[in-house]
């Protein structure tokens, strides 16, 4: 896509962190926007930002670990604006903690947020773009930790590995269908977000605050650590240009982090040669990411 004006984005999670930086960044270049989040006072501010900007916005609260609320996300789009040209799929939660740590509630939290509530989208808003004469773009934001992976967060890989996969996957069979839709996966390392402040966020049918592990010092030493990681990333101000220019680009994945790839290409080396995670190599390579200038486009 290389005309923004006037085209339809739908995001999810555009309140904070990525949605947010996106949805600025969309309506600076003249498009229609239809904003998800559970989040509602924070949602308020991110649309009275756009519609100050000029952006023609719809507001609708939403939680997307619901697959009725992202039915209702599509559909309220729909009758708002009649098409979605680009889908951003940026809602997501983190939480880390060892799998012999963590509840299990825990685990379906973050796997409804980050990877169901992608398939919510997935499935109403494929077909509508298949429709389209222009057909469309959809943005799937996994992470580097869909790509490689490090201690502490197993839950976290777990649910950014499923959404690569899963990007794949449905290129492919898109391609089968020649279908005029195409696929994108945002996978960063870290940067600035506001991912630490996922407890905030937390519905209530993930919450059980008789569990002592939520004041463990397991616990709140994982919170220290995700927020120090987030905290000394990358300025989120470098992301849109990156967004954008992948989608003129045709770009499938969208990286942010060049010192990665190295361990990318070290961890495809060492399945095709059977080797196992190393501690030391992923400690090396994360040591030199935060901070780091975006990949040059």
């Amino acid at each position: 896509m290389d005309n923004f004006k006037d085209r339809v984005i739908l995001i999810t999670g555009s309140a904070h962190g990525f949605g947010a930086a996106i949805a600025k960044e969309a309506a600076q270049r003249g498009m229609k926007l239809a904003l998800a989040d559970i989040d509602e006072p924070a949602l308020k501010d991110i649309y009275d930002e756009v519609t100050t900007l000029g952006a023609d916005a719809e507001m609708i609260p939403t939680d997307v670990t619901e697959e009725t609320a992202v039915d209702n996300a599509v559909a309220t789009t729909m009758k708002r604006f009649g098409q979605i040209d680009v889908l951003v799929n940026s809602a997501g939660v983190a939480v880390p903690g060892s799998i012999w740590e963590l509840p299990t509630r825990d685990w379906e939290w973050i796997l409804h947020a980050d990877v169901m509530s992608q398939v919510y989208a997935l499935q109403q808003v494929i077909p509508i773009m298949m429709k389209q004469p222009d057909g469309g773009d959809i943005i799937n934001v996994a992470s580097m930790a869909g790509l490689i992976t490090s201690p502490l967060m197993p839950a976290y890989y777990a649910s950014k590995f499923a959404s690569v996969g899963m990007t794949e996957a449905v290129e492919y069979d898109l391609q089968a269908a020649k279908a005029n839709v195409r696929m994108h996966v945002f996978c960063p390392a870290f940067v600035q977000t506001d991912l630490y402040h996922s407890e905030q966020h937390r519905p209530a049918k993930y919450t059980n605050t008789s569990d002592p592990y939520y004041t463990s010092k397991v616990f709140k030493d994982g919170q220290k650590f995700a927020e120090n990681d987030i905290k000394t990333g990358m300025s989120i101000n470098t992301i849109p240009a990156l967004i954008f220019t992948a989608l003129e680009k045709n770009e499938f994945y969208i990286l942010s982090h060049p010192a990665v790839n190295p361990l990318i290409v070290a961890r495809a080396q060492g399945i095709v040669n059977g080797q196992g995670p190393d501690l030391n190599l992923i400690t090396k390579y994360l040591d030199k990411t935060h901070g780091e200038k975006p990949a040059a486009k």
